[in-house]
């Protein structure tokens, strides 16, 4: 597989004032329904491309799709990013760069991956991912995410009918490569902000309490959503007096009186 770090300079980025004002203009908009689009319009002016995925590799967990576009393939991207995300991932050129990028690139924020259509062997990837819909090459841009761990991915799929990238198209993405990985930062975070907080807030109580139960754990994210007791008893099948008592429990655990220190000790786990 072929993958290789990004220089830290930044190059003059070949797009308009107008094209950088738009993309950073609609952070926080539901980025699953318009940036893979976008990015992928944007480089399209460029080049000819037929789809664009965007995913997320949260430390631990399995990928996420952010967002996916396509231009009129045979196959619909949602469910080619769907089998990938559930049994293809971990065959990927992405994951193979992603797993060893420490120890061959040091502390390289933005990777770019290329493979063909030639490059996966095994026999259902190639086919869902690439045949079906007749894609012959892709581009992926790849950030380590420094909170966390986890990573993020840009992936621009070049038709059949196109041909692989040549230098200049590939010299052309990398040098907007550090613009387009911002913004996806930028609407990630929003993203997350919006639908995943309190789970993500939850996981820095867990990394500084690692003996926290399961139970523990559930509890910690209804409270840090915003619940009290009462609320939290029927979403975890107990009567309010006990879900008063687990509150007070998890406290005890996690060395706080009260949920104002407990949002405390998250800000603590986030920046300590």
């Amino acid at each position: 597989m072929n993958h290789w770090p990004l220089t830290t300079v930044y190059h003059q980025v070949p797009l308009t004032t107008g094209q950088i004002a738009h993309l950073l203009a609609r952070v926080g908009e539901d980025c699953r329904t318009w940036l893979a689009a976008e990015l992928l319009t944007l480089v399209r002016g460029v080049m000819p491309l037929a789809q664009c995925t965007i995913f997320a590799y949260p430390e631990g967990q399995e990928p996420q799709v952010l967002s996916c576009s396509d231009q009129a393939r045979l196959v619909q991207i949602s469910r080619i990013s769907r089998d990938y995300v559930e049994r293809f991932h971990s065959l990927d050129g992405n994951r193979q760069a992603m797993l060893g990028h420490k120890a061959k690139y040091g502390g390289a924020r933005i990777l770019a991956q290329l493979q063909s259509v030639e490059d996966i062997t095994h026999r259902d990837y190639r086919r869902v991912c690439y045949e079906q819909p007749q894609i012959s090459q892709r581009m992926a841009l790849l950030n380590h995410q420094e909170e966390g761990g986890g990573w993020l991915s840009i992936n621009f799929y070049r038709g059949r009918e196109h041909g692989n990238f040549n230098q200049r198209e590939i010299e052309f993405i990398e040098s907007v490569a550090p613009l387009l990985i911002q913004v996806t930062r930028l609407h990630y975070r929003a993203y997350i902000e919006a639908n995943q907080m309190p789970s993500l807030l939850s996981q820095r109580v867990e990394r500084l309490y690692p003996e926290l139960t399961r139970r523990d754990r559930e509890l910690l994210r209804h409270l840090l959503s915003g619940l009290g007791a009462e609320d939290i008893a029927p979403l975890m099948g107990v009567q309010r007096s006990s879900a008063a008592t687990y509150i007070k429990r998890l406290y005890r655990k996690t060395g706080v009186s009260g949920h104002r220190e407990l949002l405390g000790l998250v800000v603590k786990g986030r920046w300590s």
